[in-house]
């Protein structure tokens, strides 16, 4: 795409603006390095496609491609000129907070981006040495209600059956209530109130589960009372 014009900010709308490239680099500056972990915080796009934006951004100096460390395959990196970006995509977030969150529709609750981001927002460090198993039930789900995420010294996994561990923590709530007490729109202390999420395990987990399982990084941002002006029913 290349719109024609001298302005910067038509320059670079032709190297983010084409259709999932913010995302992907979203997903490159949380964390996601190997094809198929950003295929999962993509869930929608194809293989191709995503193998096209990752090869345009490389060309255009956003991604480097490299050997992971100790692995044959490889894995994309962002460059200096995506880390730059990281201000922009925050900034972008905090406008949709305002400006887009009210049309968040029904099927746009994903259960599995959800628990991509839990992944990534569990800290190990303040976790009790060893394993500790945590098991989601998303009561309003029809299909897969059960995920568990399992934590193995610094590693955290998602699993979709059982892990064959002793679970820690029991969290069951909707998917709806999760995500928005995850986001920053609702409390832990709110949704247990509401009756829509319950928490059991020992205390020092379950007290104050913050400190293990990291908020959004928006959950602290000023944003409107979330209404949603649209629905749909979930298939």
């Amino acid at each position: 795409m290349n719109y024609g014009q001298f302005c910067p900010i038509s320059k670079a709308s032709e190297i983010i603006g084409e259709r999932w490239s913010i995302l992907i680099i979203r997903e490159l500056l949380m964390g996601g390095r190997r094809f198929s972990e950003l295929q999962r915080g993509l869930s929608q796009i194809s293989p191709a496609l995503l193998t096209s934006r990752l090869k345009g951004l490389e060309e255009r100096g956003l991604v480097e491609k490299r050997k992971l460390d100790g692995r044959k395959s490889y894995g994309y990196f962002p460059t200096e000129a995506c880390q730059e970006l990281r201000p922009i995509v925050f900034a972008l977030g905090e406008w949709g907070l305002n400006w887009a969150r009210a049309n968040l529709m029904d099927d746009e609750y994903d259960p599995a981006l959800l628990m991509l981001y839990l992944e990534r927002s569990v800290d190990p460090q303040k976790l009790p040495n060893g394993s500790t198993v945590i098991r989601f039930e998303f009561t309003d789900l029809g299909k897969q209600r059960t995920w568990w995420l399992v934590v193995e010294g610094d590693a955290v996994d998602i699993c979709i059956e059982d892990p064959g561990k002793e679970t820690d923590v029991y969290v069951t709530t909707t998917l709806r209530a999760m995500t928005d007490v995850w986001m920053g729109d609702r409390s832990y202390r709110g949704a247990k109130r509401a009756g829509e999420l319950a928490i059991q395990g020992p205390p020092a987990l379950t007290r104050n589960i913050s400190a293990w399982l990291r908020p959004s990084i928006f959950a602290a941002s000023d944003r409107p009372p979330l209404r949603r002006t649209r629905a749909s029913a979930r298939a």
